[in-house]
This record gives C-alpha cells, sequence and structure tokens, in this order.
C-alpha cells in the first residue's frame, strides 16, 4: 500500500473541511469619492462620534460609516479600501469602556497566569497596580488566568479585548 499524498494545497480552506475564520462582522460597498489605492481606518462610537485613525486628507467618512448603517450598530472599528471605482469597508464589533483612574499609557497589556500578575504600558513592563479598572474588569470575566489589552481611543475611552489563558 501507498499512502495518500493530497500535494501541497490539502490544507486549504474549504479542501479539509473547515471554513476559513470570519474577519468582518459586517461589509459594504460606496460610491463615495476618493482616490484608488487609498485607505482609511476609523472607530464608530455610540452616538456618532468618528474617530478618524487614518485618512488621506479630505476624505469624508460620513458615506462610508452611512454604508455600514443597518449592518453593524457601534462601538465597531472599521477599514476602508478605496478600489477604482467604489470603496469596499469592513467593520468589526468592538467594546469600548472608559478606564478610571486613568492609566497613563496608551496601550495597555495586563496578563494573569493564575499566580503572576503582570503588565506593560506602551510597551514597558510596570507596576501591575497602575492599571487597577483593567484589572477588576478583567478579573470579572475570567475566572483563571488572562491576557487583557486596551488601546486608547480617545481620552480615558479604550478598546478592550480580554482572553482566557
Amino acid at each position: 500500500m501507498h499512502p495518500l499524498d493530497p500535494g501541497e494545497h490539502w490544507l486549504e480552506a474549504g479542501i479539509t473541511g473547515l471554513p476559513r475564520q470570519r474577519e468582518w462582522d459586517a461589509v459594504a460597498t460606496s460610491d463615495a469619492p476618493g482616490e484608488p489605492g487609498s485607505e482609511v481606518e476609523f472607530v464608530a462610537l455610540p452616538g456618532g462620534q468618528i474617530l478618524v485613525e487614518e485618512s488621506p486628507d479630505g476624505t469624508d467618512t460620513a458615506p462610508l460609516v452611512g454604508a455600514l448603517e443597518g449592518s453593524i450598530e457601534p462601538p465597531y472599528r472599521a477599514t476602508a479600501f478605496r478600489r477604482d471605482e467604489l470603496w469596499t469597508i469592513g467593520a468589526t464589533a468592538i467594546e469600548v469602556t472608559r478606564l478610571e483612574p486613568d492609566p497613563r499609557g496608551d496601550d495597555l497589556e495586563l496578563t494573569y497566569d493564575g499566580s503572576t500578575l503582570a503588565l506593560t504600558v506602551d510597551g514597558l513592563p510596570t507596576d501591575p497596580g497602575a492599571a487597577p479598572a483593567l484589572e477588576r474588569l478583567a478579573s470579572e470575566r475570567e475566572a483563571g488566568g488572562y491576557a487583557a489589552n486596551a488601546h486608547r481611543l480617545d481620552g480615558d475611552l479604550f478598546e478592550i479585548l480580554v482572553f482566557p489563558l
């Protein structure tokens, strides 16, 4: 007997029966003005506030936000790419919360392995007591080990991710 050799493409999505992981919670297109190759990144917050993180000068995000209306509710993070004739927009739901007291950094990574708590703020290790609001939020969600990330969006408002370890 000879072993079956499925070839180099055997593990591609669809061949194994495993679907490709979903990247976007909502997608849309818009015929808003723009230069081909342009990219816009923005965050939509409840109440209609839009935080533009990356955009060519003069790009109006209103038509891009409008194209997503009805398919995803804020808060969400979106990326739009200008193709030849249209913008393609992908959006992912996010969680936002206020961290008080202010952790005095823009990007926080808090990990707890079941015995040791570690915190980095803007890539530098620091005292885990410097982010009590993030620790409280993460420990309320996860009974065991966890990794919690917080990215400052605006003022004391942060985008939060908490994962079990």
